[in-house]
């Protein structure tokens, strides 16, 4: 009875939810400023937080975020693809080195699996302006071995 009890618990934690997996919660960026940043983890195994210090149409060049997240991967090296897309189609794609072998640029480059990582601080991008209107953004972040370690779904509203 007791091997019959450790299976059906075992099942009832790993079975598939009603309607297939279950999508993670939208999560709010910044709200400020005539700018909405909402966020959805489309990593089906885990979630994570990240935020935006100054919220604001002008995005400067040296954005403060918050980000924390337990590695499932190791990240030796560390690479972000972002995809803007506005009214279904793709208008720009870019990728970026975050971690490299032989330049880590941050202190959470070498990490390992299990490992807890909480960055607080700037991001180097270009000051620009918003436009108005609502954009999708999706962003990966994956390791040298093409393992994702995170990957978000973003709307980011400009008014």
């Amino acid at each position: 009875m007791k091997g019959f009890t450790a299976a059906f618990l075992v099942w009832t934690l790993m079975a598939p939810r009603s309607g297939g997996s279950q999508a993670w919660p939208t999560h709010t960026a910044c709200r400020d400023g005539g700018l909405e940043i909402l966020y959805q983890s489309c990593d089906p195994l885990q979630d994570f937080g990240f935020s935006v210090d100054q919220c604001s149409q002008h995005l400067k060049s040296n954005l403060s975020i918050r980000l924390g997240i337990i590695l499932r991967e190791d990240i030796e090296e560390l690479f972000l693809d972002i995809t803007l897309l506005t009214e279904g189609a793709s208008f720009l794609s870019y990728s970026y080195a975050v971690c490299e072998a032989d330049l880590r640029k941050f202190s959470f480059c070498g990490r390992r699996k299990g490992e807890q990582i909480y960055y607080a601080g700037p991001i180097n991008n270009p000051g620009l302006d918003i436009p108005t209107g609502e954009y999708r953004v999706l962003l990966k972040l994956y390791n040298e071995d093409h393992s994702m370690v995170a990957c978000a779904n973003a709307t980011v509203i400009s008014s």
